[in-house]
């Protein structure tokens, strides 16, 4: 894997949007650097690295405050990159880690007081969960004591196949990416239907992250729309990401258009703070 694979725009576009105080960046990722957090031998490709300083530098320059980190594949089950960047900005940086459906109780504890908030479970087919729904319902039971929610990301078929064991979680359920649908098939196709009965349950959320990658190109028309439905309908239940530094993409997307999304998506400066700043807050227990 000699080959790296650029992810990120170095230098995105200024946004017009100028976002609310302690605005959070929900959904995003860290990529070495290599030489300090040495990336899994299983990868499925090596990335240009992408780590905190840089990170750090893209919410300086967009006016974001807090932020939670998406353990990526890229490192495993080695969480130390996430850990090594919510020290730098203790309190404001928060993460979700990727951990077996085994994990006992006594790590859930530690990793709690590190700054995690959750375990992340992969249903694509580049990143497949070697654990059974079994396994992490039961998983759920021990993060639940710590205030802790399973964060899941899968296929927008799978919807269907998920979403009854979904409701059985111990703990809120949060789903990435508007369910990886297609937005190109619209509003009336099954899999965003099915997500949309899903959501209904109390204990359900959503990432309006990911417009760029369920859309084909910018101005991402289709996807917004469908992320707007979501916070319309279930303005309590989403959050909002960059997904930076977008692995696995069609295309590299402009951060800055993706902030600039964010009034189409949320009409109003209350859906706004909810998707931005009350939701994240609540959900991630920011302080």
């Amino acid at each position: 894997m000699s080959d790296l694979i650029q992810t990120y725009l170095s230098s995105p576009t200024k946004p017009s949007f100028i976002v609310p105080k302690n605005a959070c960046d929900s959904h995003c990722h860290i990529f070495g650097p290599a030489n300090r957090f040495p990336y899994a031998e299983s990868r499925s490709f090596t990335p240009v690295d992408a780590g905190k300083e840089r990170l750090f530098a893209l919410h300086d320059f967009l006016g974001i405050e807090r932020c939670v980190i998406v353990q990526t594949a890229l490192h495993g089950f080695d969480n130390s990159v996430v850990v090594d960047a919510m020290q730098a900005r203790k309190g404001s940086y928060l993460g979700v880690a990727l951990a077996p459906a085994s994990t006992p109780s006594d790590q859930i504890s530690a990793m709690d007081k590190q700054g995690f908030r959750s375990i992340r479970f992969n249903f694509m087919a580049h990143l497949k969960t070697g654990d059974t729904m079994e396994d992490i319902l039961e998983l759920t039971k021990r993060m639940e004591p710590y205030g802790w929610h399973l964060q899941v990301h899968f296929s927008s078929d799978l919807v269907h196949l998920l979403a009854p064991l979904l409701k059985k979680s111990a703990v809120p359920v949060m789903i990435d990416h508007i369910g990886r649908v297609d937005a190109s098939l619209g509003p009336n196709h099954t899999d965003f239907v099915a997500l949309l009965k899903l959501l209904e349950d109390s204990k359900i959320h959503v990432k309006v992250s990911g417009v760029d990658r369920i859309s084909r190109k910018h101005p991402y028309n289709d996807g917004v729309e469908l992320a707007k439905l979501l916070v319309d309908e279930f303005t309590e239940k989403c959050v909002w990401g960059t997904d930076w530094p977008h692995p696995n993409h069609h295309h590299i997307p402009d951060d800055g258009h993706l902030l600039d999304l964010i009034p189409r998506i949320a009409d109003s400066d209350n859906k706004i703070q909810h998707i931005m700043v009350s939701n994240p807050a609540k959900i991630y227990r920011f302080v």
